[in-house]
Order: structure tokens, then sequence, then C-alpha cells
């Protein structure tokens, strides 16, 4: 785990995709590190999320289209700082660590850091959402040769070049796309363990074998993908 606290990490905005997430939403955005911008993409939400996501200082955005991947991208469009996080808004993840995650970046030390998810608390992580999430990372390491073990949602990088990737997902395949875009583009990809802990809530994308299913199936049409393929004279590395 990688955890820095000093008033030296550069500003970032943190993408919040968000349905009905009301009662997570006050301890998320308490952990928001100082100085950076909460933008909260309300998905449809109807137990007053928006309203209180405001209420606690965050940026509030709409994106009517049901799905994970439509709100994040709607996230990503309204940030404007030079560093982009992601993070679930369960209040399961910890978004204070993702100024670990942006120093790593900012210092030229990796290009995509991802979290990956350790179980702090019996239930945390349902055993069905946990063997697809493996089969998905065997799969990935397949695909791209990246030697990752989740592809969970707490994750940081810079803004112009996560645009660059062009990514077209917008159901629950956007964060594979984006590490399978990300390493197709010779991007250093780094991982990094975080407390994982039970989601405040049901959860909308693996809370149930249909679910999980539904999420396998997305991830799967990302990996099916061919490789992109580029001039050769061309730098592939994020932009910096």
């Amino acid at each position: 785990m990688i955890r820095v606290t000093d008033s030296t990490t550069p500003r970032a905005d943190v993408v919040l995709p968000c349905l009905d997430e009301a009662a997570a939403l006050p301890w998320v955005l308490a952990r928001i590190p100082d100085g950076w911008r909460a933008v909260v993409v309300d998905n449809g939400s109807t137990d007053g999320s928006a309203t209180i996501a405001r209420a606690h200082g965050a940026t509030v955005v709409y994106e009517p289209r049901r799905g994970f991947g439509a709100a994040c991208h709607t996230g990503l469009l309204a940030t404007d700082a030079d560093f982009v996080c992601f993070c679930d808004c369960d209040a399961s993840l910890d978004p204070g660590l993702l100024s670990g995650f942006v120093r790593r970046v900012h210092e030229d030390g990796a290009d995509l850091v991802l979290g990956r998810r350790r179980p702090q608390e019996r239930g945390a992580w349902p055993p069905h959402a946990r063997v697809g999430n493996a089969v998905l990372a065997r799969m990935v390491r397949r695909r791209t040769g990246l030697a990752l073990h989740d592809l969970g949602p707490l994750r940081a990088a810079r803004r112009a070049p996560l645009l660059a990737l062009g990514l077209t997902d917008r159901r629950n395949g956007y964060p594979l796309q984006m590490v399978v875009r990300a390493a197709d583009e010779g991007w250093r990809i780094e991982e990094y363990e975080v407390p994982y802990r039970p989601r405040t809530g049901k959860s909308k994308v693996t809370g149930t074998w249909r679910g999980t299913w539904r999420t396998v199936r997305d991830m799967r049409a990302v990996l099916r993908e061919p490789p992109a393929t580029h001039d050769l004279a061309a730098p592939t590395r994020a932009a910096r």
C-alpha cells in the first residue's frame, strides 16, 4: 500500500460514479484529500444522493444513461485537473489513499496506478465476485502480459492521456478497457494493495450472480477487441 498525505501532492479530481449512495456519500466525501475536487456523477439516483453530495462540497454532474462506464466517462469529461482518479461511491474503498497513487504518477514512476483490493472483513468481497475477478485477471494477463491481480475501481492517471485512449465502453467493461488500451499504448501500470471493506448498501454490479455474469460478459467483449496498431515512429507512453 502507498499513502502520501503531504502538501506537495498535486491536485487531482476524483470521479465518483453514483447510483443511490446517499448513506455512503458523507463517509466517502470526508476522505477526499484536501484541495482536491470530488466529481459525483449521478446516474439516476432516487434517494437524494445529488443533494447530499452537493451539501458536502462535491461537484455534481448527471448522466441519464444507465451504466458504470457511462457514469465514469461523463465524470472524466467533467474534470479539469491534470490528474484524474476514480473511486467507487459505496464506502468500500478509501479515496484518501489516492494521494499516494497520484504522487506515483506525478513523479513519473507509473502511468496508471490501480488498487488491489484486500478484504478487511468477512463479506466485504462476495465469493462469486472474487472468482469472477480472478478469472478476468488471468484473461488480462494472457491478453496484455501484465501480471495484475485485480481490476478494481480505485485508480489514478493523467487526464489528457486517459482521454486520448478513446474509451468507448459505457457499461461494466469500462475499467478493463482502460487497462487494456493503456497496456496496448505501452503505459507503465502498477498495482498496490488497498483495504476493501463491506460496501454500504447493495451492489448494483457484483452484488448478485447475475450482476457478476453481466460484468464478466462485458469485460470478455473488451478482451476480444483487437490490439491497437500504431505508427512505429510514434511515442506509445502516456504523454507528460
